[in-house]
């Protein structure tokens, strides 16, 4: 059974720094990139990302279907990557998934983690900390990654929290 930690924090908060810190010490790293390239200036932040990451790191872009990412990564790798379960979820609802569906696919990416004999790092928003979104979408968004969020950190062996680029070992 494979080790997960996930990396939570706020925006710009220093979470996938860390998380590839994190991996960096594996030789061979798969990283799944739930971002999708919808406008320029989120082509550029990817674009930033993808220079960050090691050049023989193998990078596998699901949008919406981790699970059969995982099922391809398999144990072929030393440690896996998701960055970021708050994009995934977005996408997901985004393509008018419902919350039940969405925490079904969580569950099944979290019992695939598990089974997979390698290092698993998760990286996520924490969602919680900010004030009640005024829109309904906004507010579903927050309530379901929340409750990703839940899941994950129950299930994993670990879980930080990155404030100012300082983690702080929660779990």
């Amino acid at each position: 059974m494979g080790k997960i930690t996930l990396v939570l924090g706020g925006a710009r908060s220093g979470k996938s720094t860390y998380a590839l810190g994190l991996a960096k010490k594996y030789k061979r790293v798969a990283f799944i990139a739930t971002a999708q390239a919808l406008d320029k200036e989120m082509r550029q932040r990817i674009k930033k990302h993808r220079v960050l990451r090691p050049p023989h790191w193998v990078t596998f872009e699901r949008d919406e279907d981790i699970i059969p990412a995982l099922e391809n990564i398999g144990n072929d790798f030393d440690c896996v990557i998701i960055d970021c379960l708050t994009l995934w979820v977005s996408n997901l609802l985004l393509t008018k998934n419902k919350e039940e569906k969405i925490m079904r696919e969580a569950l099944k990416m979290l019992a695939q983690l598990e089974k997979m004999k390698i290092r698993s790092i998760l990286v996520s928003n924490e969602v919680g900390l900010g004030l009640v979104p005024v829109h309904e979408l906004g507010r579903k968004f927050r309530d379901v990654a929340g409750r990703v969020n839940q899941l994950a950190a129950r299930e994993a062996d670990e879980v930080f929290f990155t404030v100012s680029g300082i983690p702080v070992k929660v779990k």
